[in-house]
Order: structure tokens, then sequence, then C-alpha cells
């Protein structure tokens, strides 16, 4: 599995940049692969943003298997510089909101319909931003953080979700399960064997894709013949 296909500083081929937000100027990498059968809205960890390496071989594989990818940065440059916001959730998912109202408005991705992949903090925003949001068609987390989003707002995730944990991140798995047992909607924890918090151990991102592929392939309406 080669992560490293997919630059951490260059826009990927097949995509190109867009801003959103107005005056925010959130800049995101879009892309929108022929027929695509939905469109999987990112979002990142701390410290993290669009050029994150393995959010983007996650996002290339995903517009191989005909999903539409946005990935974005929930914060602007300015806003980086405050610790305190790169680890306010609420904050986060108002910025994934801001991306679905986005995607709801922009031509290209108009009739698409949005889902979730959140890894570390950003699937804690992910599954925050998704209460009560019944257009949200499915979430995926990557070795997140889903208790950061609060046991009432998991309770009101109405998104079919699937948690990914690595087999060696015990304590997020305990995370993980707690949050999965505070949730009402149809959820699945799955665990990757030899796999960290990362999943940079050899093959392991590739099994994230496989389940993702498939989750998101199960709940997406299907594209028309």
């Amino acid at each position: 599995m080669a992560v490293r296909a997919v630059s951490a500083f260059a826009l990927p081929p097949d995509c190109r940049e867009v801003t959103l937000g107005g005056s925010l100027a959130l800049c995101a990498y879009l892309g929108v692969p022929p027929a695509a059968h939905g469109i999987v809205i990112f979002a990142h960890g701390s410290g993290s943003g669009r050029m994150s390496p393995r959010n983007n071989y996650v996002a290339h594989r995903l517009r191989e298997a005909g999903f539409a990818t946005l990935l974005l940065d929930l914060l602007s440059p300015a806003e980086e510089q405050d610790r305190h916001n790169v680890f306010d959730i609420a904050l986060l998912a108002s910025r994934l909101r801001l991306a679905v109202d986005w995607c709801a408005a922009n031509p290209e991705t108009a009739e698409l319909r949005p889902a979730y992949f959140g890894a570390s903090t950003g699937a804690g925003a992910a599954l925050y931003a998704a209460a009560g949001d019944k257009r949200i068609a499915a979430i995926v987390s990557r070795g997140g953080r889903p208790d950061l989003a609060g046991a009432q707002a998991l309770a009101r995730v109405e998104a079919p979700t699937l948690l990914i944990v690595g087999a060696l991140d015990s304590v997020v798995i305990d995370l993980n399960r707690t949050a999965r047992d505070a949730m009402h909607c149809e959820r699945q924890l799955m665990i990757v064997p030899g796999a960290g918090h990362l999943f940079e151990e050899p093959g392991t991102l590739d099994q994230v894709v496989a389940l993702a592929t498939t989750w998101f392939g199960h709940h997406f309406p299907k594209a028309a013949p």
C-alpha cells in the first residue's frame, strides 16, 4: 500500500481546489468521478487538514470506487493558531455542516447525498454535526474519538455509523465501545488486527479503505443505470 503515491502537498490530479465559507475562505479538494454515488466529506484530526496523506489516500481510493470526495480545512490559518479551536468540537462540526450546505448549493454536487469520514477528533466533530441531520447517508470513523461528540449528540445520530479502530489502540477501542453503546442508529465497530492509532502498519490502511467502501456502498442511494 503506497500512501506516498498521493502527495501531502500536491493537488490530486482528479481533484480541483475550491474555497468554502465566504470570508472564511476554507480551502478544500473536490473530486467528483463520473456517475458518482454520493459525496464523502472528510473531517480531519487535530493538526491536520486537506493535505493529510492518509486521508488523501483513502479519498483517492473512494473516488476510484465511484464516490465523490471533499477534503477541507475545518479552520482558517488564523484560527489554527489558537489551539482551543483545534479541539472545539462544536466549531469543527459547524464547518462540516457548512460543507454539506455548500455541496447542496454547488451544481456539481447538488444531487449527491453527503456522508462523513472522520479521523481522530474529526470523527467526534462528524458525529456531532450529524446529530439530527437527516441529510447524512452514512459515517465512517477511522481511529476516531466519537466520545468527543458527547452522549447526547451520539444518541441523536441517525446515519449508519462504522467505527474502525486499530487492535493496538486499546484506549481508543474502549472509547469507541462506549460511544457505540450510546448510539441508537445502525452502527458497527470493526477492529483491524495489527493496526495502531494512525494505521501506519503495512496493509492496515487498505483494510480501512475496503471497510469504508463497503459501508458507503451499502448506504448511499444506488446510482441510476
